[in-house]
């Protein structure tokens, strides 16, 4: 399949001084793997977003599920700006500070609690965030409605929670902060303000990331509806970094 055929449907993209990138990491920009440490940076994708930062002024940010950290130690300082934990954290730039919404703790109860579910399906992995706890049974896939089943017991005692659907993971974290939010935090200041927004992702987490830079006048894609795999994206983001009219429509 050409890359031509990845172009954006609904025409060619604003020039690079108008356009601001907001990218999903994991699914997105690298493939998914059997464990969160596992993943593997492609070569030459750091190359890319740099080039893409030059071109576009900045105007590139990670948006993950992830702690910062972790999007640190895959990309360093590439991406402009980052957002982690679905857009509880915020860092704006390289080096600045990273600011966190006031959120509530997960309750030490169900922390407990999911790793008793751990030990008890093998396979199970728990990931505790700040403000986050993530159910993850990639590894025990049988574990998945068990699982689901505490989730919900939880949250319907407590409706500052939800639960936040993954791939082969639930994710118990604060009702009213999501990637939509980040997106729109992002883009109400330099160097992405008055800019299209370009959002990609891959699974329903990305959705509300998707709806606000469509709100925002922007494009949304996701895989696999738009691109077939991150190999994809990273060609085509290639692409646009390397310039050339066909591309950018200039």
């Amino acid at each position: 399949m050409s890359l031509m055929s990845f172009l954006p449907r609904s025409g060619d993209l604003p020039p690079p001084d108008r356009t601001a990138f907001l990218l999903d990491f994991d699914g997105t920009l690298v493939e998914i793997a059997p464990t969160p440490e596992s993943v593997k940076v492609q070569a030459g994708l750091l190359a890319t977003l740099r080039r893409l930062r030059r071109k576009c002024g900045n105007a590139v940010a990670v948006i993950s599920g992830r702690p910062i950290d972790q999007i640190d130690f895959f990309l360093g300082d590439v991406p402009y700006a980052v957002a982690g934990e679905h857009g509880i954290a915020i860092r704006r730039s390289p080096g600045a500070p990273i600011q966190r919404a006031n959120l509530p703790a997960v309750p030490a109860a169900w922390l407990k609690q999911a790793d008793e579910l751990a030990a008890k399906y093998p396979g199970v992995r728990i990931e505790r965030k700040k403000a986050a706890v993530v159910l993850h049974f990639r590894g025990a896939p049988d574990a998945g409605p068990a699982l689901r089943h505490a989730a919900e017991a939880w949250v319907a005692t407590d409706p500052r929670f939800h639960i936040q659907e993954a791939k082969m993971a639930w994710e118990i974290r604060p009702a009213g902060i999501d990637k939509g939010h980040a997106v729109r935090d992002l883009m109400a200041a330099a160097p992405f303000v008055g800019r299209y927004p370009v959002f990609i992702g891959d699974d329903v987490t990305d959705e509300d990331g998707i709806r606000a830079a469509v709100a925002l006048g922007g494009m949304g894609f996701r895989i696999p509806r738009d691109f077939p795999d991150p190999a994809a994206v990273r060609a085509w983001l290639a692409a646009l970094s390397g310039g050339g009219n066909d591309v950018w429509g200039v």
